[in-house]
């Protein structure tokens, strides 16, 4: 099902306000241990199933920066389109704290809400969202973010950015 595409003043009526959810994403050791590869991150709480499970862990845990990179993937399921877009990029961070530990095996799924939609030229829109990543394992959430995403916007086929209603 295709959902609607909004514009940059529909975009703006959404800020505070709660936008998406992702489906639910299992975090298996094959994808940890992937992951410790391309980082070349071997912390032995990450890819020592023994040696973890000796640990307050109990096993072995997704790595903080696993999870981070996983919210452009839960992106694309919560987030509505965004019309026009040519590409968007991932600008930053201005908060992150990695509050819970994800086990192997566990499933993750971020909860977005829209915090603010910032024109930055005029083809481009800064949008900043609130992430909370929970788990299904705890109360806590794995991780509670706020992310900046760059959205550029074909300059052909859109007017000037302008954020106020029409």
């Amino acid at each position: 099902m295709s959902r609607p595409q909004l514009g940059p003043a529909q975009l703006a009526a959404l800020v505070d306000r709660h936008i998406g959810t992702s489906d639910w994403f299992a975090i298996d050791q094959a994808m940890i241990d992937g992951f410790a590869e391309v980082t070349m991150d071997h912390q032995f709480i990450h890819v020592d199933p023994a040696g973890a499970a000796r640990t307050a862990f109990g096993g072995t845990v997704a790595h903080g920066f696993l999870l981070l990179s996983l919210l452009s993937r839960m992106s694309c399921q919560a987030l509505p389109p965004i019309e026009h877009a040519a590409m968007t990029i991932n600008y930053g961070v201005n908060r992150l704290r990695f509050v819970s530990p994800v086990r192997a095996d566990a499933r993750v799924r971020g909860h977005f809400g829209l915090a603010a939609v910032d024109s930055k030229a005029p083809d481009r829109l800064l949008l900043t969202y609130d992430v909370t990543m929970e788990t299904d394992t705890g109360p806590k959430p794995a991780l509670v973010a706020q992310w900046l995403v760059l959205t550029v916007l074909h300059p052909a086929r859109s007017a000037p950015v302008r954020l106020e209603p029409t």
